[in-house]
């Protein structure tokens, strides 16, 4: 079975709406910059890509979802405009919401414990812990639109918008379920803003990855949401597809909690199951929308599994990396950016990897800088990669609609 992605939508550090995300992608620019939601006095880092308010047409919108978590309103504003793009009303049994995330709530739960200690101004209610559960952006979505199949969360770190996808393939396949709302959400917080700081992965100025001189990550937030359906049930109401969602891949390193395996074996292994479940072999490739964290060791470790998947085409298939441009979303990191290749496919526009002019030559990789490139008829395959703490993998096969 064939199935497609009909409808796409995306709350991101330049704003919200796919609109947004796409032109900001492809004009190479950055949304990493001051954040205004907590404070980061004293930190390695001082910027992330913090999602802005919204404009005044869409904040009667937000205020409504007030009762929500900043992650559960990213979600919810995201899988409203991906159903409005796929021109459905995705409520009833058989529709299910499959969404990953890392953080969930926990901006509101440090809120509460604040103004419990007294360090944040305010009595603690019960409306701060709401959200605080890892489910709680897909039980929004679920809440909102009126689905009532599987709802499902995923929480494999960075990996688990990418897995959330993976898991919607296959009950829409299974014919578990008749349409799938899958993707990710995730939101900024002390706890993971602090930690990265201590482990020092973060760039004190802007992410750049795979430069030489690249030295770690900027976190952002936001969320991506798609619609899945089978492709004769998507002709069958008259809807335009906008990509095939052709393949999935996951495996585990087992190698480090915080280290990727210095070759990549866990990664190659997602990308090529994720091929084999597409029935399609690299020679296929036409694009990568690489994970590129900027870590010294990530982005080693990434363009290893890439040469040996590609071979001697390694410097001839275009690689892309958004987090220059977007952070790193974490949990909806995989999610984002498969609505990014979705956009891609359908401008026909490889976008460019902001920040990162000039590429660390040893890594044998055709990294796209500077300016979008075209996209050729017969290359709009996209393998998109996600790459977690613990070891987690997860490769998504996209595919144009040709």
């Amino acid at each position: 079975m064939k199935v497609v992605i009909t409808g796409i939508g995306a709350v991101s550090g330049f704003g919200w709406g796919v609109e947004k995300l796409w032109r900001g992608l492809e004009s190479g620019a950055t949304s990493i910059r001051e954040p205004s939601v907590f404070d980061v006095e004293g930190q390695r880092t001082t910027l992330v890509a913090e999602v802005g308010p919204p404009g005044p047409d869409a904040q009667a919108e937000i205020d409504d979802l007030r009762n929500l978590s900043r992650a559960d309103v990213f979600a919810v504003i995201a899988a409203r405009e991906a159903l409005v793009r796929a021109g459905v009303d995705a409520g009833g049994p058989r529709t299910g919401v499959f969404c990953g995330g890392s953080t969930a709530g926990m901006a509101e739960c440090e809120d509460f414990v604040g103004r419990i200690v007294g360090v944040h101004p305010g009595k603690p209610t019960l409306r701060l812990l709401a959200s605080q559960q890892l489910n709680g952006p897909g039980d929004a979505v679920a809440r909102d639109i009126g689905a009532c199949g599987p709802v499902i969360g995923f929480s494999s770190a960075c990996a688990s918008g990418a897995m959330a996808l993976g898991a919607a393939l296959e009950a829409v396949r299974s014919g578990d379920v008749d349409m799938a709302l899958a993707g990710g959400a995730d939101s900024l917080c002390r706890l993971t803003y602090s930690g990265f700081n201590a482990l020092r992965s973060v760039d004190p100025g802007v992410c750049r990855p795979f430069r030489r001189d690249r030295q770690g990550l900027s976190l952002g937030e936001g969320a991506g949401m798609l619609v899945l359906e089978p492709l004769d049930r998507a002709v069958a109401r008259g809807a335009e597809p906008l990509a095939e969602l052709a393949g999935y891949g996951a495996s585990c390193d087992a190698h480090h909690m915080t280290a990727p395996h210095p070759e990549g074996d866990g990664a190659l292994a997602a990308m090529k199951a994720a091929l084999m479940d597409a029935g399609l072999e690299s020679l296929d490739v036409g694009a990568v929308n690489a994970h590129g964290t900027g870590t010294p060791h990530n982005d080693q470790s990434e363009s290893c599994a890439l040469r040996r998947l590609l071979g001697e085409r390694s410097l001839e298939v275009p690689l892309t990396a958004p987090k220059g441009a977007l952070g790193h979303v974490l949990g909806a990191a995989g999610a984002l950016e498969a609505v990014a290749s979705v956009l891609a496919l359908e401008c026909g526009t490889i976008f460019p990897t902001a920040g990162s002019t000039p590429a660390d030559p040893d890594f044998g990789i055709d990294l796209v800088l500077d300016e979008g490139r075209e996209m050729f008829r017969g290359k709009q395959t996209w393998i998109s990669t996600n790459f977690a703490f613990g070891g987690a993998n997860a490769a998504l096969v996209i595919r144009g609609l040709v």
